[in-house]
């Protein structure tokens, strides 16, 4: 990178111990911003969905290839912070998980006691699992929702009082294009994802007047989670899928690398980005789209202070707000 369009920032990457969140981290530093690494604890490995019995199943050939695969996707924080550093950067790592309100503080607090500040803020840990949504167990739900949102909140929460004194903040979350819905069955990593949509937008509108933005990008990218999905699918064929979808997720081999996100990152980590705020972006190779905006499509309004009854509903609804629908769930 010939510009170091970050020099003097501190920013912070929860879950940055691998993949996506390693690659941005790296990024920064590469930026010239000062960086703190995270994830859970040292040594973070293993798999997050794909389970022993599933691993059993698999041909000896799939076998070989996901034990090679994995071994490019281990690591943890203070692997990540020894990268940044050996390419010439500043970084320190922060074992802490975020889905707890004190270790989150520990989190950015240690930015502020090592580099004096924190200007960026990136969230990007996360997890799911793949299951018909009328199987969800609690723990899982917890598992996925304790993270997005609730852990993004809870560093937002803490690092967002540094950012209003000094009137300059750049919020940066990770969401997935599953917040409004996916083929695949995890309706529990769905609402997590919407979970952070509403935070960002609302955070965004919020934090306006202190020079605080925050958006959010939905990446697609090789990860563990990536070649996860692919070994289950090895396994079990498209039973990931929901009932009634035909088709085959990507190829883990034809799914871009995770350094494909980062300019972009590096962008709305940036002063450059200082009237962007409250925007989702899906960046999938070197494509980055924006989503539109929630509007209102259609509209009937009673002329008269009566309620509706259900028979006016049942006559005006179809053939005026419901003229032409499709549902989503009509793939």
């Amino acid at each position: 990178m010939k510009e170091k369009i970050l020099e003097g920032k501190v920013a912070v990457v929860a879950g940055s111990g691998q993949g996506i969140g390693r690659s941005i981290a790296l990024g920064l530093g590469e930026a010239g911003a000062e960086v703190i690494t995270n994830n859970r604890w040292p040594g973070s490995t293993g798999n997050a969905m794909l389970t022993e019995e599933q691993y059993g199943q698999l041909s000896e050939k799939d076998k070989q290839w996901y034990d090679l695969v994995q071994k490019q996707f281990t690591g943890d924080a203070e692997t990540t912070a020894q990268m940044i550093r050996e390419n010439g950067g500043e970084a320190s790592a922060c074992f802490a998980d975020i889905s707890d309100f004190q270790e989150a503080e520990l989190l950015i607090r240690r930015a502020v006691e090592t580099y004096g500040k924190i200007d960026i803020l990136i969230n990007v840990a996360g997890t799911f699992g793949i299951c018909d949504i009328d199987q969800i167990s609690e723990e899982l739900w917890d598992k996925v929702n304790n993270i997005k949102p609730k852990g993004y909140f809870n560093t937002m929460r803490f690092a967002i009082p540094y950012m209003k004194q000094q009137r300059y903040g750049r919020i940066i979350n990770c969401t997935s294009r599953a917040f409004m819905g996916d083929v695949i069955k995890h309706a529990e990593y769905c609402a997590a994802n919407a979970g952070v949509v509403g935070l960002t937008r609302g955070a965004a509108i919020e934090l306006r007047e202190y020079g605080i933005t925050c958006n959010a990008f939905g990446p697609f990218a090789k990860t563990r989670a990536a070649y996860e999905m692919e070994a289950i699918s090895r396994v079990s064929g498209n039973s990931i899928l929901a009932d009634g979808i035909t088709g085959d997720i990507p190829a883990f081999d034809a799914t871009p690398g995770p350094e494909k996100v980062v300019p972009f990152i590096l962008y709305l980590a940036s002063a450059f980005s200082e009237k962007i705020s409250g925007s989702v972006f899906t960046l999938s190779g070197n494509a980055i789209q924006m989503h539109q905006e929630p509007v209102v499509a259609k509209m009937m309004v009673k002329e008269s202070d009566a309620p509706w009854s259900i028979e006016e509903i049942i006559r005006e609804a179809p053939r005026c707000i419901l003229k032409d629908y499709h549902s989503i769930a009509d793939i």
